[in-house]
């Protein structure tokens, strides 16, 4: 008969809740970039309009509005190009294209800075209107024209490029962590199957040998598995209680099998019970330690299973009085493989496997992991 024992708590420490780890990256969001544009603007036309005279002087704020407004919309522009665009991509034929359109844009701005003389009385100049127009054109103003836009492209194209990198390097993540996924649930899908087999064909075994209410007793702890199963919507977390409950399921069907030439043995910390292990994390190992110790042994074998919480660490181990063989021949056996990359998908760099020959004879395999509250 399999016994449970429960061992007293060997330490209280600090609960680890999942909802404090951290959550997956985010792209920088730069949605309102034309507002904050605006608000620069405005700033600066503010600024320019109390450094003439005073941001309630008319002619002074009109001529400050005029000069960065003008700038304000060309950047809005060119930022709505996106980061997709070539525009603020850095090549030969774009430098050659900015430089047209720089001169441009300073020959524009620099006319609408002179028809400021023709509305405002206090500047009225009197003299041609081609005159007045681009008296403003001088070389150090359009030198200085071509810097501000060179400055506001080189601003907003490494804007663009970081979104862009961003956003290529979280597409990057999402689709590995999409991959990961498909991975595990092909794992979780090779894994249930492989149980489900070896199990129909025990119950078809004690059929044939005419063992009906055995076989009917298999059939009723395989139900209780497969609806546990069923319950989950995806390979997860699920609390070590619950995976108890599936071992246990699973331990009455080998039961049936052996009969006295099984015994089991739980030593489980009960801080222990409420931490999140990955589904169906100790039925292979259970099962290794059956196939391939127990099944070998003459007399009476054990399997002794362990769970404890030790500090922020969960750790859990499986021992069998078997020959200390590991299993299976190469390429006959997926259980420990299985458990291998799965761990290695839920705890990268943060959990550890061993497996191998125990000193007090059998085989024994100790998982390391991080110890997670299951709430």
């Amino acid at each position: 008969m399999s016994s449970l024992t429960v061992v007293p708590a060997r330490s209280q420490t600090t609960i680890l809740d999942p909802a404090d780890q951290p959550g997956a990256p985010s792209p920088p969001r730069f949605a309102n970039g034309p507002l904050v544009i605006a608000g620069l603007a405005l700033f600066l036309s503010l600024a320019t309009a109390a450094e003439c005279q005073s941001i309630t002087h008319v002619p002074s704020l009109v001529y400050g509005l005029v000069l960065w407004a003008w700038w304000g919309v060309l950047a809005s522009a060119l930022w709505q190009a996106g980061p997709d665009s070539s525009l603020l991509r850095l090549s030969r034929w774009n430098i050659l294209l900015h430089l047209l359109i720089a001169c441009a844009a300073a020959s524009v701005h620099l006319i609408l800075l002179g028809s400021l003389s023709l509305v405002i009385p206090e500047w009225r100049v009197h003299a041609a209107l081609l005159k007045v127009l681009t008296g403003p054109i001088t070389i150090n103003r359009f030198g200085m024209e071509i810097l501000i836009y060179g400055f506001i492209l080189g601003i907003l194209g490494s804007i663009q490029s970081h979104i862009r990198s961003q956003r290529d390097a979280l597409g990057a993540a999402l689709l590995q962590r999409q991959l990961a996924a498909a991975q595990l649930k092909a794992l979780q899908m090779q894994l249930e199957p492989h149980f489900l087999f070896n199990t129909l064909n025990a119950i078809t075994t004690l059929v044939e040998l005419g063992r009906q209410q055995q076989a009917a007793q298999m059939l009723h702890h395989l139900n209780v598995i497969l609806k546990r199963t069923l319950e989950r919507s995806g390979p997860e977390k699920i609390p070590l209680a619950q995976e108890l409950e599936i071992v246990e399921n699973y331990l009455a069907i080998e039961q049936v099998r052996f009969a006295d030439r099984l015994r089991i043995e739980f030593m489980v910390d009960p801080a222990a019970l409420h931490g999140l292990v990955p589904c169906f994390l100790l039925q292979p190992l259970v099962e290794n330690a059956i196939r391939h110790g127990i099944a070998h042994c003459e007399g009476e074998g054990i399997v002794q299973a362990s769970a404890r919480r030790d500090g922020n660490r969960l750790r859990i181990s499986v021992r069998d009085s078997g020959p200390g063989r590991a299993a299976p021949a190469p390429g006959t056996g997926i259980g420990l493989k299985n458990t291998r990359e799965r761990l290695a998908y839920f705890y990268p760099h943060e959990h550890t496997l061993n497996a191998g020959p125990s000193r007090s004879g059998g085989f024994e395999v100790a998982i390391d992991v991080p110890y997670e509250y299951a709430g």
